[in-house]
């Protein structure tokens, strides 16, 4: 099947950068590691805090990543988790404290990794003094600041919000101010009103934010929903596609007119500071849209997350909480559209499947059971580890942590996007226990609070798997509850076992590193494109700078170094799969010889069936005239080079 969402035609020449080369490990700070225990006052719980993270900085640079990224941990009422800053330029005392941060950001630098801050300026708390001001009348030079508009009414005469308008944590994007008499507009939660990019002083006071914490030794920035800044003019109502008032209005304030202008005023001072920089890019699929975001001439951001590989399994058109099953072929296509198209048009990938907002990989995309969850685990790792772009590494994800347990009551949730959604789903079906129990499955595989139980670091019950502190009082408790599997899949014992997920991270890390002309800057192809074999994700990756022979490495004895061509085999069900290479690629001349697997291809390292352990190796037969095939056991990976 074509790639039709190429834009250029030749490869641009290549370009090296050293956060092209580069992993990154997010770490969501309130779930990591608490080392003060700090008790708060209203829940009598526990959150991580900076020096948790400080205590484990060997830990996270024995993985091998190169960059550590923090949720926000800037002064905030903690309404969304800390993506509501009351002050951009303070630490959030839970947190700790400014000289807190400093000793993180040398422990940091002085083991050779960089530190990246989320950026959160499409909206502030509501608590943030700018807002106190703008709020308080209609003449206050901060009312502009945000974005403020007067009231609609029906035909009855009944006050409405100024467009249809939903936010994206269910209900209206808009919440009238009795004292002023209009509206603010909300994107998000009610406490978090948008920021109007318009006025040059609200861009003017981000840009001097941006250079105070670079001057502190920031490396760059997570820029949180960053083409949400600029919005349609006039804020035109969202186009009418279900039943009810409030629509989706993300054509009117995703990637809006002005957008590239005030990215490029971001990227002077990104490139003034060499600064690291990855955008947060939803409710975009447009390709040429996102290119003009990260194309390397451009002068904007170096990367973006982009959306549809975290749509899989939600229905087109539909809701986050509408489900359809994950379908491998939609991977395939979503992975080759990317992949070929950033390399094809000098663009960057930000190469992810887990983040703080969503559920863990080994639950949603494969299989959890304690016989496949390390097996899942390193087929996840391979299948991301190897493709081209900035890998990003979510705490836990190298632990093969899972999805919260399905005995969860709602009451052990925190996240307010869930949370709403709770709330309007007993309102609207207050007697359909069907309905009801689906949404709970729905959380159960896709919420947010999937990503935000605490880090099991060891099987320590006293002190919640290790997140407390060993002196933490003994009525202290996380600010949510760990995940009941701890005793076996914790930190400790994978640091333990040479045949963990953890080591195996590890280890496709050094890969990268080692053979980046293949793994960096290297050629891909995805294979079956046309899904004869639909649950088998199968791409090439290719060092295109010299010879490619299938044997040259056997005539030097190099081998190791004499590397240039890496095949990728996964088997996303739990099935047995005879697979045979594409006869129209050189994906066979990888893995078979004339006599069968060719000898050494395939990395004995990186199985993910332990052959130590009896599991034994891969079973071939002959495929009439399409070639040998090679059996694939249920979440195998092969992976080989030649």
């Amino acid at each position: 099947m074509a790639n039709t969402s190429q834009v250029g035609t030749l490869k641009p020449p290549l370009r090296r950068a050293w956060w092209k080369e580069s992993s990154v490990y997010q770490i969501y700070p309130a779930s990591f590691k608490s080392a003060n225990c700090t008790v708060d006052k209203a829940s009598g719980t526990v959150k991580g805090d900076l020096r948790g993270i400080i205590s484990k900085l060997d830990y996270i640079a024995s993985l091998g990543v190169d960059i550590v990224w923090l949720s926000p941990i800037l002064q905030s009422p903690q309404v969304d988790m800390g993506y509501d800053i009351s002050d951009y330029r303070a630490i959030y005392p839970g947190y700790g404290t400014m000289e807190d941060h400093d000793d993180l950001i040398k422990g940091l630098h002085d083991r050779g990794m960089k530190y990246v801050m989320d950026l959160v300026v499409n909206h502030t708390s509501d608590q943030h003094e700018w807002f106190k001001q703008s709020r308080s009348s209609t003449d206050n030079p901060y009312r502009d600041w945000y974005i403020w508009r007067p009231p609609r009414h029906d035909d009855h005469g009944n006050r409405i919000p100024p467009n249809n308008w939903e936010s994206g944590f269910s209900g209206s994007a808009w919440t009238y101010d009795e004292a002023t008499g209009e509206y603010y507009l909300h994107l998000f939660a009610s406490a978090q009103p948008d920021l109007n990019w318009e006025n040059a002083e609200v861009r003017d006071a981000v840009h001097a934010m941006m250079r105070f914490w670079l001057d502190r030794g920031v490396d760059g920035f997570r820029m949180d929903v960053i083409n949400f800044i600029s919005k349609d003019p006039g804020l035109p109502d969202g186009e009418v596609t279900r039943p009810g008032f409030l629509q989706s209005g993300v054509k009117h304030y995703a990637c809006g007119p002005r957008l590239h202008e005030y990215l490029r005023e971001i990227g002077t001072i990104l490139q003034e500071y060499e600064a690291f920089s990855v955008g947060e890019m939803p409710g975009v699929e447009d390709t040429k849209e996102i290119l003009k975001a990260v194309r390397q001439d451009r002068g904007e951001l170096a990367m973006v997350f982009q959306f549809d590989i975290v749509g899989m399994d939600v229905k087109p058109g539909g809701i986050k909480w509408d489900h359809q099953d994950f379908d491998p072929r939609n991977l395939k296509h979503i992975v080759s559209k990317w992949q070929s198209f950033m390399l094809q048009n000098a663009g960057w990938n930000a190469v992810f499947m887990e983040n703080h907002d969503q559920g863990r990989t080994v639950s949603r995309y494969c299989d959890d059971s304690d016989a496949y969850r390390t097996k899942s685990a390193k087929l996840l790792a391979a299948h991301l580890g190897l493709l081209s772009g900035t890998i990003f590494v979510y705490q836990g994800q190298e632990l093969a942590q899972i999805n919260v347990p399905e005995s969860w009551g709602m009451d052990e949730y925190r996240d307010i996007e869930a949370l709403n959604h709770w709330k309007t789903v007993l309102r609207d079906f207050p007697n359909d226990k069907e309905k009801q129990a689906a949404y709970r499955r729905q959380y159960r595989l896709i919420g947010r609070d999937n990503a935000r139980t605490p880090m099991q670091w060891t099987a320590d019950a006293d002190t919640y798997a290790g997140f407390l502190p060993e002196d933490a009082p003994k009525d202290a408790k996380p600010w949510m509850s760990i995940h009941p599997d701890f005793a076996e899949w914790n930190a400790e014992a994978q640091l333990a076992d040479h045949d963990s997920a953890f080591h195996y991270w590890q280890r496709i890390l050094r890969l990268r590193k080692r053979h980046k002309d293949i793994f960096v800057y290297g050629d891909f192809e995805m294979l079956d494109l046309d899904n004869e074999f639909g649950n088998v994700v199968a791409y090439l990756r290719t060092d295109d700078s010299a010879d490619n022979h299938p044997d040259a490495q056997q005539a030097t004895g190099e081998k190791v170094d004499r590397y240039k061509t890496c095949l990728v085999v996964t088997n996303f069900s739990g099935e047995e799969i005879w697979w045979t290479p594409p006869p129209t690629t050189r994906a066979g001349q990888v893995l078979f010889d004339g006599a069968g697997l060719r000898k050494g291809a395939i990395l004995e390292e990186f199985r993910n069936y332990n052959t130590r352990n009896g599991e034994g190796g891969n079973a071939v037969r002959k495929d009439g005239e399409k070639g040998w095939a090679i059996l694939l056991r249920p979440w195998e990976v092969v992976v080989a080079m030649v």
